[in-house]
């Protein structure tokens, strides 16, 4: 089994960055892709970015194209997602994801292990 912790959550201004964790433990992640999901209040859970095993492959949403970067570290057995320039739109709780699939999904059923999730709050 795969136990994901995010981390790095905040309130933040509007134009504000923060940067989410996800630590991964139970056995290593490293030939898993690994997805960013978020979910604001009254709606699905959204696809936001997601990483293939090596790190070669990024998808991104549209909404967060240009803005966010994932990226991972398979040494430290974790992933991040750098957000710059954030907007009020992009609150919601955001879930870390693992997927054992040999391809990239980003869909929510593409993936095995979710996190608990961290809250990310941008003020106007």
């Amino acid at each position: 089994q795969v136990q994901l912790v995010e981390s790095g959550g905040g309130l933040v201004q509007a134009g504000g960055s923060l940067r989410l964790s996800c630590a991964a433990s139970g056995r290593t992640v490293s030939s898993y892709s690994m997805g960013w999901f978020r979910q604001a209040p009254g709606k699905e859970r959204e696809f936001v970015a997601a990483i293939n095993w090596s790190g070669g492959t990024l998808y991104y949403a549209d909404s967060v194209k240009g803005r966010f970067t994932i990226s991972r570290d398979n040494a430290k057995n974790a992933a991040y997602l750098q957000m710059n320039s954030l907007k009020p739109e992009d609150t919601a709780v955001y879930y870390c994801a693992a997927s054992s699939l040999s391809l990239v999904r980003t869909t929510v059923p593409g993936y095995n292990y979710w996190g608990q999730g961290t809250q990310v709050t941008v003020s106007s």
